[in-house]
């Protein structure tokens, strides 16, 4: 998952982007924070415990389709956040009056057609991402083999919805397998060698990680289609050959080389002041 923070009204709203599901989810306290014009985030939190226990009272279904996922603070630490999508934002933004309503109601609308218009236009998503690149500073060269690498990811999610193998939690146990084979780390333990946290791994890879990377599911995608893997377990033995393929590859590099493929740099911009809500803590 890829955590970020949406800028409205001069106020951060912390949001999750499920690559598995195609699913933006948005912190419902910071929305509710905002619409009640709170300036202190505890009290807009005991707000939303209030509301959401009358709602789940009236048997509404927006505390139902709630979820909970760990988002940063302005401390730097994680903590547990009801976060729900935009359809199901839309539906609490009603219960709460306020002047503010209004203009988040077209916010979360147009976070909702942009989606749609990616779904019927996939360039369109790329072209943005390509654009975020630019900005942040990424060579063409690396653009190109981030958005290469994302085509093979792509095919091989494909691969694996097509044949039993459940989005969430199984696309994550075969992803970290994939990537334990061929780095030798585990894709949090790369992470924590980047020093990052709620970041994209892939966003801050190098060009030769980038590569590595796309051999691993190139290779996994082959071998279970040769092998025309089935569901969970039989997927994960094909993740294992094709890791330990780009495994093999990165070996023989690196000792040609005398350098490491797996490396701790990032693109982590210099440290700034914290956007995020004051206290934000559960």
């Amino acid at each position: 998952m890829n955590i970020s923070a949406a800028q409205f009204d001069g106020q951060a709203i912390r949001r999750v982007y499920d690559e598995a599901s195609e699913t933006w989810w948005f912190s419902v306290v910071d929305v509710v924070q905002l619409l009640t014009q709170q300036a202190d985030y505890q009290t807009a939190r005991k707000y939303w415990n209030q509301l959401k226990h009358r709602l789940d009272k009236e048997g509404s279904q927006s505390v139902t389709n709630c979820h909970r996922l760990k988002l940063p603070a302005a401390d730097g630490k994680n903590y547990l956040t009801d976060v729900a999508t935009a359809e199901t934002l839309l539906r609490i933004v009603q219960t709460i009056p306020s002047p503010k309503a209004e203009p988040i109601k077209l916010w979360l609308a147009k976070v909702g057609y942009e989606r749609m218009q990616e779904l019927a236009d996939p360039a369109l998503s790329l072209n943005r991402a390509r654009e975020t690149w630019q900005q942040h500073g990424r060579s063409g060269k690396w653009i190109q083999q981030r958005m290469t690498g994302q085509e093979t990811r792509n095919k091989l999610t494909d691969y694996w919805r097509e044949h039993g193998v459940q989005p969430g939690q199984e696309f994550a146990i075969l992803t970290n397998l994939i990537h334990q084979e061929w780095s030798g780390l585990s894709v949090q333990q790369h992470k924590a060698a980047k020093n990052l946290k709620t970041h994209n791994l892939r966003d801050h890879m190098s060009e030769a990680e980038l590569i590595f990377t796309a051999l691993a599911e190139l290779s996994t995608r082959q071998v279970a289609e040769t092998q025309q893997a089935t569901g969970l377990s039989q997927n994960k033995t094909a993740a294992a050959v094709g890791g330990r393929i780009a495994k093999q590859a990165r070996q023989q590099l690196e000792q040609q080389t005398g350098r490491s493929v797996v490396t701790g740099d990032n693109y982590l911009a210099p440290p700034t002041a914290p956007v995020l809500p004051a206290d934000a803590k559960k």
